[in-house]
C-alpha cells in the first residue's frame, strides 16, 4: 500500500502530516511513503531528511494524488476551494486522513462523494482509553494551552512572576483560565510555572480536583454543572449563559489576564467575555481567545487579528499549534502513523481495512459516495439524529 503525504496549501498551516522518523516506521511494516516536495520545509523537516528515512519525494501534491492509496493531510482537505484544481487530482476510491472540519459543507465532501472516497476526520477520534494515542484534538489543545499563556505574557502590561527588589515588590499577574479542558489544564501548568497568582472556571464542576492538583484556584459560580459527552461541556440555553456572564463579570475584572478556552462540538462557542466585561477590566490587560475559529468566547474577538478595546488587547490568533510547528507536527504525526496502524492491517491477502472498528467507524465521514457519519450529517442538515 502506498502513503502520500501531502504539502499544506494555506499559507498558515505550517504543520506537516508526518514526520521522517514516523514515515520509516511505516516504511518498515511493508508500507511506501510518498511525499511531497517540500511538505516537511515549514515545519523545521527538510526532503533530504525524508530521502535517509526511505522516503520517496515526489513533485506535488497532485502526483501524490495520483500515486496513493491512503494520503495523509493536516488541513488540506478542509482548505480547498471549489475551484482548486487540486480538487481533481484526487483519485477514485482513495482513502483520506486529516482534520477536514467536519462541523461544516466545503467542496471537498462532494468531490469525496463523487470519486466514492473514503474519508475520515481526525477531529472525530472517540474520547476513549483505546484511542488516546491517535487523540489529535488534546495533543494540538496541549500545546494551545502553553502558546496562550506565551502569547499573553507577550502583550500583558505586567509581568508574571512576583519579584522583590530594592526599589521595591512587584506583585504577581492574576490569570483566570475559562475552560479546563486539555489546553486549559496546560494553560494553568503554564502560567503557574511563569510565577502568576491563576484561578480557573469550568461548567463542569468534576474539574475541581484536577485544577487544584496544579497550583491554581478553582472557581465555583451559584449555576448547575454543563457536563456532556466525551468530557466536554454540552450547549445550554441563552438563560444560563446570561446567569453564567452576569456572575463572571465581577471576577474578570480583576484579572490581569483572561485566556477562554470554551468549544462545543459542532456549534458555535459560546460567549463568556462580553464588551461589558472587557471594558471593566484594566488598561494593559490581555485576553487570549482559543476559541477564535469557532466564533470566540469574547464577543469582541477578531479572528486573526490582535485588537484593542479600551486598553485591553484581545487576541484572536488562529491556528495556535501551527505556530509550534515543529512540535505540532510530531505530535500529529503520531497519532497519524497510530490511527494508520489501527487502521489497515496486513493479511495473507494483502492489505485490510478494519471497517468495523469502532474508532474507524466513529472518524468515517465519507465512503460509498455518501456522508455516513450520524453527527455530520446533522450538523449538515442531512436528516441525521438530533444533538
Amino acid at each position: 500500500m502506498i502513503i502520500g503525504v501531502l504539502k499544506e496549501l494555506n499559507v498558515k498551516e505550517q504543520r506537516v502530516a508526518m514526520i521522517p522518523a514516523h514515515a520509516e516506521a511505516l516504511i518498515k511494516k511493508g508500507f511506501t511513503v510518498l511525499l511531497a516536495t517540500g511538505a516537511g520545509q515549514a515545519s523545521g523537516y527538510i526532503d533530504e531528511q525524508y530521502r535517509q528515512r526511505g522516503v520517496t519525494i515526489v513533485a506535488n501534491n497532485q502526483e501524490v494524488l495520483a500515486k496513493a492509496n491512503l494520503c495523509c493531510a493536516v488541513r488540506s482537505g478542509a482548505n480547498l476551494e471549489a475551484k482548486d484544481p487540486m480538487l481533481k487530482s484526487f483519485t477514485k476510491n482513495q482513502l483520506v486522513i486529516g482534520l477536514l472540519e467536519p462541523y461544516k459543507n466545503h467542496p471537498f465532501f462532494d468531490v469525496m462523494n463523487q470519486l466514492t472516497i473514503s474519508s475520515f476526520s481526525l477531529e472525530l477520534v472517540p474520547r476513549t482509553t483505546r484511542a488516546q494515542s491517535m487523540d489529535v484534538l488534546s495533543s494540538m489543545a496541549n500545546l494551545a494551552g502553553y502558546k496562550s499563556v506565551i502569547l499573553a505574557s507577550m502583550y500583558a502590561k505586567k509581568m508574571f512572576p512576583m519579584m522583590m527588589t530594592a526599589a521595591g515588590t512587584i506583585v504577581s499577574a492574576k490569570v483566570l483560565i475559562l475552560g479546563v479542558g486539555v489546553a486549559g489544564l496546560q494553560a494553568i501548568a503554564t502560567a503557574k510555572r511563569l510565577g502568576a497568582v491563576v484561578s480557573a472556571y469550568d461548567v463542569r464542576k468534576e474539574v475541581k480536583e484536577q485544577v487544584e492538583s496544579l497550583g491554581a484556584k478553582f472557581v465555583e459560580l451559584a449555576i448547575e454543572s454543563s457536563s456532556g459527552e466525551g468530557g466536554y461541556a454540552k450547549a445550554m440555553d441563552a438563560a444560563y449563559y446570561q446567569r453564567q456572564q452576569a456572575l463572571l463579570l465581577d471576577l474578570i475584572k480583576d484579572m490581569d489576564v483572561v485566556i477562554t478556552t470554551a468549544n462545543i462540538p459542532g456549534k458555535k462557542a459560546p460567549i463568556l467575555v462580553t464588551k461589558a466585561m472587557v471594558e471593566a477590566m484594566a488598561p494593559g490587560s490581555v485576553i487570549v481567545d482559543l476559541a477564535a475559529e469557532r466564533g470566540g468566547n469574547c464577543e469582541l474577538t477578531v479572528l486573526g487579528q490582535i485588537s484593542d478595546h479600551h486598553g485591553v488587547t484581545l487576541v484572536g490568533v488562529e491556528n495556535i499549534p501551527s505556530q509550534l510547528p515543529f512540535n505540532a507536527s510530531a505530535l500529529y504525526s503520531k497519532n497519524m502513523v497510530n490511527f494508520i496502524d489501527n487502521l489497515v492491517k496486513k493479511t495473507d491477502q494483502g492489505w485490510k481495512i478494519q471497517w468495523d472498528d469502532d474508532i474507524v467507524k466513529g472518524t468515517l465521514v465519507t465512503h460509498a459516495g455518501n456522508i455516513v457519519h450520524p453527527q455530520v450529517k446533522q450538523w449538515l442538515n442531512l436528516g441525521g439524529p438530533a444533538s
